[in-house]
């Protein structure tokens, strides 16, 4: 049996600030915005060609705002990624070298954290 992981809710404390970075700095797909009731409102979105897709909203979690940390996406080029990012305007780290990869690190406006890593050529 498969178990794939589909969605993963992250805490914003502005949605409309979060989409805003996701999708026009960060270069995610937006997938959804539907608001279901005062209380609900669900946006989903997906880093490209991810299987995962990340979602925020208004009755989405209870978790404190920037709360989450250690989000990570496997890139083929962290150094293609960072400069893609840098150029869209976020804020991202140098990159570091680890005998695991290499990796650049940024952040959302909440806080929530975030790493882009390159798998080791071993691999």
């Amino acid at each position: 049996m498969d178990w794939k992981l589909e969605l993963v809710a992250i805490p914003v404390s502005d949605v409309d600030r979060a989409k805003e970075f996701y999708v026009e700095k960060v270069g995610f797909n937006a997938d959804h915005d539907h608001r279901v009731s005062d209380d609900i409102r669900f946006v989903q979105i997906t880093p490209p060609g991810s299987a995962c897709s990340i979602a925020f909203g208004v009755g989405i979690v209870d978790s404190v705002p920037g709360s989450v940390k250690g989000l990570q996406i496997v890139v083929s080029d962290v150094k293609a990624a960072r400069a893609e990012l840098v150029e869209r305007g976020v804020e991202v780290s140098e990159v570091e070298e680890h005998p695991w990869g290499l990796f650049v690190h940024f952040a959302d406006p909440d806080g929530n954290g975030w790493s882009l890593q390159q798998l080791p050529a071993w691999r």
